[in-house]
């Protein structure tokens, strides 16, 4: 369908814009992405990662965001590249989630969490589109009806 082939880079387009920035200056991203880190860290008792590994995450994030919306633009493998970038931003959305941000910084993060909650829905809906073919609970109940007839008919003869 014409909606798909203009749909799927029009999508893709914000993760690979923000995957290349991320990956080309990832000094805009490592500060709230050590804050992330050191949540993370805390909850599994580990130690803070150095300024040096966070950089190397930030940017190793996004050149997966960017080469996931690249293969979506481009249809190839599109939902299995849907749901990578559903999954590239999850850690996202919970990094610029609101609800632990002093109050001046609220306004910002909600907005960041909100557009992340947005995008991650529709790289899901995304990632759900058969294209018009049978879905694959579809595939086993027809099978599972074929092979019941087949007896049915294997026990009459």
């Amino acid at each position: 369908m014409l909606l798909r082939h203009i749909a799927r880079p029009l999508l893709a387009s914000s993760f690979i814009y923000d995957g290349v920035q991320a990956a080309r200056k990832p000094g805009e991203h490592v500060a709230t992405a050590k804050t992330g880190s050191a949540l993370a860290t805390q909850a599994l008792g580990a130690e803070p990662l150095s300024e040096k590994q966070v950089t190397t995450l930030v940017r190793a994030h996004g050149i997966a965001t960017a080469a996931a919306g690249t293969l979506l633009a481009l249809g190839k493998a599109p939902r299995a590249s849907a749901i990578v970038l559903a999954l590239l931003t999850l850690p996202l959305a919970v990094v610029n989630q609101p609800f632990t941000a002093p109050k001046e910084e609220r306004g910002p993060r909600t907005e960041r969490f909100l557009r992340n909650l947005a995008s991650v829905g529709a790289a899901l809906i995304a990632g759900a589109d058969l294209e018009g073919r049978p879905g694959m609970s579809w595939r086993v109940q027809q099978a599972r009806a074929a092979r019941a007839e087949a007896k049915a008919a294997a026990v009459e003869a």
